[in-house]
């Protein structure tokens, strides 16, 4: 992982249905009989628990997160969790269901991740995975613009958020000769969102965690000011005061 952000959940939360979204129609999409072993692998504040018990009856949901502030708000939904680096998380026993949220693009080398992912599962096992497709988007690409200014490159040297994923042909030529069935696809969602600023407070909730992080308390209202001033002309506001964040995510099922 090129950053180890500090998670803020109830910054994460602040926008919870829009994040909540692309869990709700990945979990849709997986097929399996009926697992006995289901994980969600940076399971974050634990939203997406509850909904794989629901698609899953019987089966024993497990959250597996890095950050202790996180499980603390997935363990008061009542379901079992792991503290442990997703990076290199590795299971006791095969697991049916792998189910990871908008977690994996911060990690690194995903040739080696998805393959020692598959090598977890069970026989017939699913590996199901939803990633931020938004390293070009003004979100994210004026997030690197910013630190590489003047006014920050010195105090944000070799700061970085999470990295580009590959293309989807990279994932369908790493997985394709490894599984039974794979499905890949892009949604683009249209989030509205209400507030001053809502894009930044969006990312200040995920990707600026490490540049935030990186700095001292005094000079966080700044760097947060000149990225709302870089923003506002790419996320206009609406005539009824909503701000729309066109985001887009890449899904990918693979089944043993």
């Amino acid at each position: 992982m090129s950053a180890n952000p500090s998670w803020n959940p109830e910054q994460y939360l602040r926008f919870a249905d829009e994040r909540l979204r692309p869990a709700i129609d990945l979990i849709a999409r997986i097929e399996h009989p009926g697992p006995g072993r289901v994980v969600d692998l940076g399971c974050g504040a634990g939203n997406a628990l509850p909904l794989l018990a629901a698609r899953f009856p019987g089966a024993e949901i497990r959250g597996i997160d890095g950050s202790a502030a996180m499980l603390a708000k997935a363990e008061a939904a009542g379901f079992p969790t792991e503290q442990a680096d997703i990076a290199s998380w590795s299971p006791a026993a095969p697991v049916d269901v792998i189910f990871t949220n908008a977690a994996l693009h911060w990690l690194p080398d995903h040739a080696a991740l998805f393959s020692r992912l598959l090598g977890a599962l069970a026989p017939g096992g699913a590996l199901a995975v939803q990633m931020p497709a938004m390293h070009a988007a003004p979100l994210r690409a004026l997030q690197d613009e910013l630190a590489a200014s003047p006014a920050w490159s010195d105090r944000l040297a070799g700061i970085r958020s999470a990295p580009p994923i590959l293309g989807a042909g990279d994932y369908y030529d790493l997985l394709r000769p490894r599984v039974a069935r794979l499905e890949l696809w892009f949604t683009e969602y249209v989030h509205q969102l209400k507030g001053p600023d809502p894009v930044v407070q969006w990312a200040m909730g995920t990707s600026l965690r490490p540049y935030l992080d990186a700095l001292p308390e005094a000079a966080r209202p700044d760097f947060f000011q000149d990225y709302a001033d870089k923003l506002r002309p790419h996320y206009p506001v609406q005539a009824d005061g909503t701000v729309l964040l066109p985001f887009r995510r890449l899904f990918i099922l693979a089944s043993r």
